[in-house]
């Protein structure tokens, strides 16, 4: 139950996150395309302060199953559970994090700081100390080295063994895969140009340079692309939030 109410409030986050890509793409007046943007275009709908209520619920769901994950192992990776387990614990503090800052916008209309604005705080604070400039590259650098994780394991569809996919059709079976594909792909891509734009802050000691997601999801408008292969990556997010509910759905360690 935990876990599936965490898949499903990451995968209503991420469609979110998506949509209003899509909408700055198109030159519409948009709230940043992050989780604090999701929650922003959340609470201005009628139903929104249910919805948030609901995506409380389902990050703290998401942190306790993580939580569970590292104490007692995680189902189908006992070859490596050391590492998973300490994966698992990591995501945990993550949802807890998500958990207290949708908590205190719902009840005290706290909202969390943007990840451009988180970024850019770590980026000052972190070279304000002796060898802050490299402990800035060194996170850009994992960063990147994560987005490259995702998009392999998009493209390997390596992501399938973790899916019980036995009593699905074939169809359903290549639309899951379809969209853990493109959606980890769009994914790992964001999160690769995050650490990048971190590196480049760190060679340039420059705060300035260091960008969070809805930065980056920007910057791929001003490629020769120009603004579709922003709309190409938002499109990409909304299916990963599509896939994520698919893991509410099919996830082997359910």
């Amino acid at each position: 139950m935990l876990a599936r109410l965490g898949f499903t409030a990451r995968g209503v986050v991420y469609i979110l996150i998506g949509v209003l890509a899509i909408a700055i793409a198109r030159g519409k007046a948009a709230p940043e395309a992050d989780r604090t943007g999701a929650l922003q275009a959340i609470a201005g709908e009628s139903y929104g302060r249910l919805v948030l209520w609901l995506l409380v619920i389902g990050f703290a769901a998401m942190a306790l199953w993580r939580f569970a994950q590292a104490l007692y192992g995680v189902r189908g990776r006992k070859a490596h559970s050391g590492t998973e387990r300490a994966l698992a614990f990591g995501r945990g503090v993550l949802y807890a994090v998500f958990f207290v800052g949708t908590l205190k916008f719902v009840r005290d209309r706290q909202l969390p700081a943007s990840t451009n604005q988180q970024s850019h705080d770590f980026t000052v604070q972190a070279m304000t100390h002796t060898g802050g400039r490299v402990l800035v590259g060194v996170v850009g650098a994992v960063i990147v080295l994560a987005g490259l994780y995702l998009i392999k394991t998009g493209a390997t569809r390596s992501f399938v063994k973790d899916l019980n996919l036995s009593g699905a059709g074939k169809r359903t079976r290549e639309t899951v895969e379809m969209l853990g594909v493109v959606g980890n792909v769009a994914r790992g891509l964001v999160f690769g140009m995050i650490g990048v734009f971190l590196v480049d802050a760190a060679v340039r000691y420059d705060a300035s340079k260091a960008k969070g997601i809805d930065a980056t999801l920007r910057s791929f408008a001003h490629t020769p692309l120009g603004p579709w292969l922003l709309v190409a990556v938002a499109v990409g997010f909304v299916l990963f939030g599509g896939y994520s509910l698919c893991e509410a759905r099919w996830h082997r360690g359910i």
